[in-house]
Parts: C-alpha cells; sequence; structure tokens
C-alpha cells in the first residue's frame, strides 16, 4: 500500500505545482531555514508566498529595457518615444505649476529655477524630437 499511496501523491502534486531549482549562497540558505523554523512556516510556502506577491507587483512595473535590448532602430526610437512621452507630461505639470504660483512669489529664486527648468526640458525635446 505505501507504494501506491506515494505515487498517487507524485501524481498529484505533478498535477498541480510545479518545481522550481533554485541555488542559494548556503548562508542564505541556511538562514532561511532558520527563519522558516522559527516563525512556523514551510521554506517552500515562503517561497511560493514571494514568488506570488512579486509576480503581481510586476505585472504594474514597467519593464526596465536592458542595454542589449537596444540592438535594433526600432527598439532605441520607440524607448526614446516614451521618454519623449514622459517628459512632455513632466514638463505639462511643471509648467501648471509654474503658472499657478501667486504674485508675490514671481521673481523668487525657486520661480527663476522652474522656469530654468522648463526651458532646459523644451531645448532636450525639440533635440530629440529632431534626432528621432
Amino acid at each position: 500500500m505505501g507504494n501506491a499511496a506515494n505515487r498517487a501523491k507524485t501524481k498529484w502534486n505533478a498535477s498541480r505545482y510545479k518545481q522550481v531549482k533554485v541555488s542559494v549562497d548556503p548562508g542564505i540558505a541556511s538562514a532561511f531555514r532558520v527563519a522558516c523554523e522559527v516563525v512556523g512556516v514551510s521554506m517552500a510556502g515562503e517561497l511560493s508566498r514571494f514568488m506570488a506577491e512579486y509576480s503581481a507587483i510586476s505585472k504594474k512595473r514597467k519593464p526596465v529595457i536592458a542595454a542589449d535590448d537596444m540592438s535594433t532602430r526600432r527598439k532605441r526610437r520607440k524607448s526614446i518615444t516614451e521618454m519623449i512621452s514622459t517628459m512632455e507630461r513632466i514638463r505639462d505639470a511643471e509648467s501648471i505649476s509654474h503658472d499657478n504660483v501667486p504674485e508675490n512669489l514671481r521673481g523668487t529664486d525657486s520661480y527663476e529655477a522652474t522656469e530654468e527648468s522648463l526651458s532646459v526640458m523644451d531645448e532636450v525635446l525639440d533635440l530629440l524630437e529632431t534626432i528621432y
């Protein structure tokens, strides 16, 4: 009966779980094992929970573009276009903030710094749009 039960359990696990092999520094593995024992949770359970949370968070993030991901002009153009769009939104928000500064604060160092940043952003956007 033991063999039949083991086969059934193995078959059931294989149909519902995916084994993930992870190689880590022995010190990290040992510390993780001890931490899980202290808290009273399984290592597999904690890793599964972490993977689920990380996957949910990652869906909300925009992917980071690696340097080797810029292999074609089309990919670089797309990244520049996204950057231009982001800069335009920042510039627009800065412009709205700048326009809403009360009269008594106009002419201050902060106000002039905002004007300068708007000017620089406009120059950068013009250059990027000209190049691409």
